[in-house]
């Protein structure tokens, strides 16, 4: 997967934002450890935001969300108790073919 930050504008925007991080904590180290906490508790929505979709949230698996789709939250729930199920015996399948492919 191509990576913005190995590209020669990435490593410039790495040395900017080091440049810029290095400066505010020498030159307004006041200024900043009294707002860290406020970044801190900042970080968190954004991080939420720009890395929810890495865990595979929004990109449609076959099943609804309960987001106007009509499902209650407690079919929703017997939904996915049912996924993990077939999940589960799924995996059991599969490590028992592969326990008897070995023995053989």
């Amino acid at each position: 997967m191509f990576s913005f930050w190995k590209t020669p504008s990435g490593l410039a925007a790495l040395g900017l934002i080091g440049a810029v991080t290095y400066f505010l904590v020498v030159e307004h180290q006041q200024h900043f450890f009294t707002f860290l906490p406020f970044l801190i508790f900042l970080a968190c929505p954004l991080m939420h935001l720009f890395m929810h979709g890495k865990h595979g949230h929004g990109h449609g698996h076959g099943h609804g969300h309960g987001h106007g789709h009509g499902h209650s939250k407690h079919e929703e729930h017997e939904e996915n108790k049912n996924i993990y199920q077939k999940g589960i015996e799924e995996g059991k399948r599969q490590s028992l073919i592969n326990n008897k492919e070995g023995k053989s």
